[in-house]
């Protein structure tokens, strides 16, 4: 259970930083801003809520990185939130659907390295 929380931890930590330099903000959670007029992006993240609760986090995964344009400040921010959200999720949960903590920090480290950041 500690090595869990450390991980946790971790993957926050990352969170947190590829946020500050990405996007120069302390908080990652993608909010959809108008509800009259979606926009691609928020589409992306209703469906990636959608295959989360469905417990189909690959398929959700998938979803992410075949739709991110990193030159998108939004699709950084909807990544980020995505994998916030993933590391949220219980253990019992991610195992179940067959994915785990370390897929959500190497998710991250991806995006990290389309910047040129290595973590």
């Amino acid at each position: 259970m500690f090595e869990q929380d450390y991980v946790m931890r971790i993957i926050r930590n990352i969170i947190r930083f590829l946020a500050k330099v990405l996007l120069n903000k302390d908080t990652v959670t993608y909010e959809i801003t108008n509800n009259e007029h979606y926009t691609h992006t928020d589409y992306i993240h209703n469906q990636l809520l959608l295959l989360i609760g469905k417990g189909q986090i690959n398929e959700a995964e998938n979803l992410l990185f075949e739709n991110l344009d990193v030159r998108n400040k939004d699709h950084i921010l909807l990544a980020l939130d995505f994998y916030d959200r993933l590391n949220n999720l219980s253990d019992e949960f991610l195992e179940e659907n067959d994915f785990s903590r370390e897929e959500i920090e190497l998710g991250l480290k991806e995006i990290a390295q389309g910047f040129g950041i290595s973590i």
